[in-house]
């Protein structure tokens, strides 16, 4: 019985990480234990373990109205960026070293549906082509360690998306980067693929601070005490 709950738990567990890496959970979504186990035809303990595991893992957090996706202050989106700039440049090299030409073919597809999505201004679908090639280039990457560490950091990368997505300049900008990122991974540049996630990173920060209030990105930006962080 232990053991058919645990299965049931790590399939809502997958569908929910899916739902996520799509895009299609949004801000103001809430999952709800109760609705998703009758959606799904379960009982509501594996459910619950499910999403008390996602909490656990930071793909969600706890409401009073449900699991939603967790609620970042800027001061640790920008803690994030400081992680993604470590560990992503090395992530796309094993990418590039790895990639196959079905991923490769995958993630083309991806940018040029994005460049026709531009024309449209439907922003939720160039969201989710955005995580499809993310996730394209991340499924390559052999350290499964790294991968998931880095997949972890999804609602980081969404809370980024949410707030400059709404500009057609940076639309441009991502589609550009993909492009590029995309020549190196056909290349099979380690180099060049981590020069190309490291400016990615770099320009995603630049595109969060500029979407803040007036004022309230240069207070989160000076170094803290203790702190020897430098802006890029």
């Amino acid at each position: 019985m232990a053991g058919t709950r645990k299965k049931h738990s790590d399939r809502v567990y997958d569908l929910v990480v899916e739902r996520i890496q799509r895009g299609d959970l949004g801000r103001e979504d809430r999952l709800v234990d109760v609705a998703m186990a009758a959606e799904l035809g379960l009982s509501r303990m594996p459910v619950r373990d499910a999403l008390m595991q996602l909490v656990h893992e930071g793909y969600l957090e706890r409401s009073t109205r449900g699991f939603m996706l967790p609620s970042l202050t800027p001061r640790e989106v920008l803690d994030v960026f400081e992680i993604r700039r470590l560990l992503e440049p090395r992530a796309a090299a094993l990418a590039a070293r790895d990639i196959s030409a079905a991923q490769l073919a995958e993630m083309e597809a991806a940018v040029d549906e994005a460049t026709r999505t531009m024309e449209t201004g439907d922003v939720p679908h160039f969201f989710r082509l955005s995580e499809r090639f993310r996730n394209g280039w991340l499924s390559a990457v052999s350290n499964l360690t790294l991968q998931q560490t880095i997949q972890r950091y999804l609602a980081q990368v969404q809370t980024v998306r949410l707030a400059t997505m709404g500009n057609r300049g940076t639309l441009k900008i991502i589609v550009a980067g993909q492009r590029d990122l995309l020549s190196a991974l056909a290349l099979g540049d380690s180099v060049g693929a981590a020069d190309r996630i490291l400016r990615f990173v770099i320009e995603a920060e630049a595109a969060y601070l500029a979407a803040l209030p007036e004022g309230e990105a240069a207070s989160i930006t000076r170094p803290r005490a203790g702190s020897s962080r430098v802006s890029p």
